[in-house]
């Protein structure tokens, strides 16, 4: 069942996002390459992006249950001007994938952004995320640009 996001369901969308990013998640490789920096953990930051889409378009945000239990999430932006929507953040827990829950959040997330006006839909993923690499141009997406992400410290004792 794919429902609306309940405020109450934030604490539980933040865990999942911690066990689902962990090996697709720009924060954890700048950690794994330059240790934790200062005091928060790259799951603190990476969780607080789902508190941002949550709070920038609560009613754009969908939750997938499986016999009552969260398995997992997707999040969506408006841009009214451009009229491109984006899908910042899309999570299905490990024991719930493959069977066809990220590809029924997608749809709704399409079909809400389809709603609300947007003429296209954006979604991003990182090339270290081969589900995502395959499965986004399996729902349709076309790949437009390749990004590279780049970090320095800012100091000798950067922490």
């Amino acid at each position: 069942m794919i429902r609306k996001y309940k405020q109450s369901d934030l604490q539980t969308l933040r865990q999942i996002t911690a066990i689902c990013f962990a090996k697709v998640s720009i924060d954890k490789n700048i950690e794994d390459r330059f240790g934790r920096i200062g005091d928060m953990a790259w799951e603190e930051r990476k969780m607080s992006h789902i508190d941002d889409d949550a709070a920038a378009n609560p009613d754009g945000l969908f939750v997938a249950e499986v016999e009552g239990e969260i398995a997992g999430y997707i999040t969506t932006r408006l841009n009214r001007s451009t009229r491109i929507g984006g899908i910042p953040n899309l999570a299905v827990l490990p024991q719930f994938q493959r069977r066809g829950i990220g590809r029924q959040l997608i749809e709704k997330a399409l079909a809400y952004l389809r709603a609300e006006g947007m003429l296209y839909a954006r979604i991003e993923t990182l090339e270290q995320n081969p589900i995502g690499t395959s499965f986004y141009p399996s729902m349709g997406f076309t790949e437009v640009a390749r990004q590279i992400h780049y970090i320095q410290p800012l100091s000798e004792s950067s922490d």
